[in-house]
C-alpha cells in the first residue's frame, strides 16, 4: 500500500513538472498577429455562375416580346420515369401551333414532383431539341436561396433562355427578403417572377416588383392576382403576362398585358394563339371559357393530366399526389371536346372517357 501511494504521488508531481512548450506560446502570438493578404480578400465571394458566349444566349428585351407562353405537361412511363417521346410530340405540337416558348418544370409540368437531377436534365433536353424553334423557360425557383441559386446556375449552363422564378413559400419571409432572394438569382440571365398566392400563401406587392425591376434582367411578372393588378404594371411599363386564362384575352387586349402564360394551350394551342395574336374576340373566348373552367375546378394540373390522357397524347400516368378526375368530370370533358371541335385539340386519335382501372398511380418512382 505504501508503494502505491507513493506512486500516486509521484504521477500527482510529474503533471506539474511537464517543460512548457516555447513552440506553443510562439505559434499564438504568431496566429494573433496574422493578417490576410489584401490579394485574398473579395469583397463579394459568391460570383455569379454565368457564360456570357452568345451561341444560346436571349436577352430580356427577346423575352418581354413573347405572347404565347406554355406551361408544358410532363409527360410519365408507368414506372413513373419521364416519357420523353411524348413530351417531344407535346412540345412539337405546340411549336406547330404558334407557341413562342414554354415553361418546363413549372407547376404545370409538376416540377415540385422532381428531383433538381430530373429538373435540369428536362430543360437540357428541350432546349437541346427545341431550343432553336421556341424559348425555354426553366422554372428554377424555390422558397430556398440557396437552391433557387443553384438550380438557376445549372439551368444557365445548360442552355435556358430565361428562368421562372417563385417568391419563397411556406416558409415565408418579409418584405425585403422577398427582394433579397429575387436580387440573388436575377443576376445570372433573364427572368420573369411569378406571382400566384393561392398557391404560395403570400402576395407579391408592386413595390417589391418596382424595386427589383431596376435590375436589366427582369424580363417580367406572371402576374395572378388579377388584371387591375395587371394594368398596375403596365402603367410602369412592366412587363406582365397573366397568369389566369380565364383573364387572359381581357388581359391582353384591355389591360395592356403582352400576352398569358397558359396551361390551356396544352390542349388548344392554336386557338390561344388566336386569342393571343388575332385581337379582340370575345365570341372565341366565349368558346374557351367552359373548358378552362373545367380545367380548373380541381388544382391544376389534374385536369390537364386527365384531359391529356383522354385524348391518347400521353399515357394515363399520375405521379401522387396527383389523381385523375372522377368519372362524371371525364364524362363531361368529351362533351367539352366535341362542342368546340376535336380538331382544335391536340393530338389525332378520338376522344374517350377513360375508366377509373386506366389509370396508373405512382408513388414510388
Amino acid at each position: 500500500m505504501p508503494i502505491l501511494k507513493s506512486y500516486g504521488a509521484c504521477l500527482r508531481e510529474s503533471s506539474f513538472q511537464f517543460p512548457r512548450s516555447h513552440r506553443i506560446d510562439n505559434y499564438k502570438r504568431r496566429n494573433v498577429k496574422w493578417r490576410s493578404p489584401q490579394a485574398a480578400i473579395i469583397p463579394d465571394f459568391h460570383l455569379p455562375m454565368r457564360s456570357f458566349e452568345v451561341k444560346n444566349r436571349t436577352s430580356a428585351e427577346d423575352i418581354k416580346a413573347l405572347r404565347l407562353i406554355t406551361a408544358i405537361k410532363t409527360p410519365y412511363l408507368p414506372d413513373g420515369r419521364f416519357d420523353l417521346e411524348a413530351y417531344d410530340d407535346l412540345v412539337n405540337m405546340q411549336i406547330e401551333n404558334g407557341a413562342e416558348g414554354v415553361i418546363v418544370g413549372g407547376t404545370t409540368g409538376e416540377g415540385q414532383l422532381m428531383s433538381w437531377d430530373e429538373h435540369i436534365m428536362l430543360i437540357g433536353h428541350t432546349v437541346n431539341c427545341f431550343g432553336g424553334s421556341v424559348k425555354v423557360i426553366g422554372n428554377t425557383g424555390s422558397n430556398s436561396t440557396r437552391e433557387a441559386i443553384h438550380a438557376t446556375e445549372q439551368g444557365f449552363a445548360v442552355g435556358m433562355h430565361a428562368a421562372l422564378h417563385i417568391n419563397p413559400y411556406y416558409g415565408k419571409t418579409s418584405l425585403e427578403g422577398l427582394v433579397s432572394h429575387f436580387n440573388s438569382v436575377l443576376p445570372m440571365g433573364p427572368t420573369i417572377i411569378y406571382n400566384v398566392p393561392s398557391r404560395t400563401g403570400q402576395d407579391i406587392p408592386p413595390r417589391v416588383v418596382n424595386t427589383v425591376a431596376q435590375s436589366p434582367n427582369l424580363a417580367g411578372i406572371k402576374e395572378c392576382v388579377g388584371n387591375d393588378r395587371i394594368e398596375q404594371y403596365t402603367g410602369n411599363r412592366i412587363v406582365v403576362w397573366s397568369g389566369n386564362d380565364d383573364q387572359c384575352h381581357d388581359a391582353r387586349w384591355s389591360h395592356g398585358a403582352t400576352g398569358v402564360i397558359s396551361v390551356t394551350s396544352n390542349l388548344v394551342p392554336g386557338l390561344m394563339h388566336k386569342l393571343m395574336f388575332n385581337g379582340k374576340n370575345a365570341s372565341l373566348n366565349a368558346k374557351l371559357l367552359p373548358l378552362i373552367q373545367w380545367l380548373f375546378e380541381e388544382p391544376n394540373p389534374i385536369g390537364l393530366n386527365t384531359a391529356l390522357a383522354q385524348l391518347g397524347v400521353v399515357r394515363p400516368v399520375f405521379r401522387l399526389p396527383y389523381v385523375p378526375l372522377p368519372l362524371e368530370k371525364r364524362v363531361k370533358f368529351v362533351e367539352l371536346v366535341n362542342e368546340i371541335g376535336r380538331e382544335n385539340f391536340v393530338g389525332e386519335k378520338d376522344v374517350q372517357v377513360l375508366d377509373d382501372d386506366d389509370f396508373i398511380l405512382v408513388g414510388r418512382y
